[in-house]
């Protein structure tokens, strides 16, 4: 029989589960149930939506007798960590039978089990058990293995997990899986978070060293890991290099990705006279010659419209008929609107992670080294050849 993990859709973080535990213990679970239907059939329409954000009022205004009673405690409970409006995915994970949490006694009242006391106070053999059910410690092993990873880049092997251990399947459940995963690990100092990337922490490996049994050794993978290691921080020297070269180098280096992108007759400007304008380029579009400009900002501040209004503007200077704008920061949220404003010039925005990429795709300030050679024994060929004389 498989044996499924990564059961909990609206997974919780655990700091949630415990509030809940504490406030609806003595209650019945049919009176817990009662009142999240209550709260869910408040749905409200989009012309008159229901604000959610205040418990504090909204608990006895549409809330009357027990079910308000329960909300109000689940609200209460340590400080406000779980607003009774989310509580269904705590209900579901203390409801799911494997984990037993929380049971009914003769007497119809829901109470924590033995299990339940346990992870209550923080019994490390009973979280790392759930953590191990719910793919917490896979995640943090793929966390181990990478610098700083965005949640595209741990989509693939998460998918293959819960491929072979679950029973989610569609793209939208497999990234909400992850991303409630993550967060439960953020709100235990396990993961941190630095914009769009995750991090495992000391905490994270000390508590995954603990909890997974001892490998045998894999050469190969410890050889790759070491080399996925190597690489970031060959990419990390990469954008420090960029990030402080001096600004007329950067033009030249700019260039040189123009013309590694097949761009031709590329011409770094004048300091004087260029119009906002640093570098320019031709490029074959179909069966057209077009002429493309590009001003580049080495700036770590971020970017806002005036500065793509400024390259658009001198776009005749030059008779060119599009320009792009690359900057080693970022871009205001209002300039992807403004750089393909209808029937204006379009201006490619290109911010400093995706410039950090194309250079290193495009072989620009970063060389590629085939040092490492892997020898792998062709065990099929073996196969073939096991034949009878």
């Amino acid at each position: 029989m498989k044996n499924y993990k990564v059961i909990t859709p609206l997974f919780p973080t655990y700091a949630q589960v415990k509030a809940m535990m504490k406030a609806v213990s003595g209650y019945s679970i049919k009176s817990v149930r009662n009142m999240i239907n209550a709260i869910h059939e408040q749905t409200g329409t989009p012309q008159n939506p229901v604000d959610w954000s205040d418990p504090d009022n909204w608990i006895t205004e549409r809330l009357k007798g027990e079910e308000a009673e329960i909300a109000k405690r689940i609200w209460e409970m340590d400080e406000h960590v779980l607003n009774p409006r989310h509580s269904y995915g705590c209900y579901l994970f203390l409801n799911y039978p494997l984990f037993k949490l929380m049971e009914s006694t003769l007497s119809d009242i829901w109470q924590p089990t033995e299990r339940g006391n346990l992870f209550l106070v923080d019994d490390e053999v009973t979280l790392r058990w759930l953590d191990d059910q719910e793919g917490l410690l896979q995640l943090l092993e793929l966390l181990a293995s990478r610098e700083l990873s965005k949640r595209a880049d741990l989509l693939p092997e998460w998918q293959a997990f819960l491929n072979q251990y679950s029973k989610f399947a569609s793209a939208s459940s497999i990234k909400s899986t992850l991303y409630s995963r993550l967060y439960n690990l953020i709100d235990r100092k396990m993961v941190s978070r630095e914009g769009a990337s995750y991090q495992i922490t000391d905490t994270g490996r000390k508590w995954l060293s603990k909890a997974l049994p001892t490998k045998n050794t894999d050469p190969r993978k410890e050889l790759l890991d070491a080399v996925k290691r190597y690489n970031q921080q060959q990419k990390e020297l990469l954008r420090e290099q960029i990030s402080t070269m001096n600004p007329y180098k950067f033009e030249h280096l700019i260039a040189q990705l123009l013309e590694a992108l097949g761009y031709e007759h590329v011409e770094v400007t004048k300091a004087s006279g260029d119009k906002g304008v640093d570098v320019v380029g031709q490029v074959q579009v179909g069966i057209t010659t077009i002429t493309e400009v590009v001003q580049v900002k080495r700036m770590q501040n971020t970017i806002t419209r005036p500065y793509i209004d400024q390259l658009r503007g001198a776009l005749p200077y030059h008779k060119a008929i599009r320009g792009t704008l690359i900057t080693t920061g970022k871009f205001a949220a209002s300039c992807a609107d403004a750089a393909m404003f209808p029937g204006a010039a379009p201006i490619t925005l290109i911010d400093g992670d995706r410039l950090l990429e194309m250079l290193i795709e495009n072989n620009v300030g970063m060389r590629r080294s085939n040092a490492v050679e892997l020898l792998d024994v062709d065990l099929q060929l073996f196969d073939e050849l096991d034949i009878e004389a």
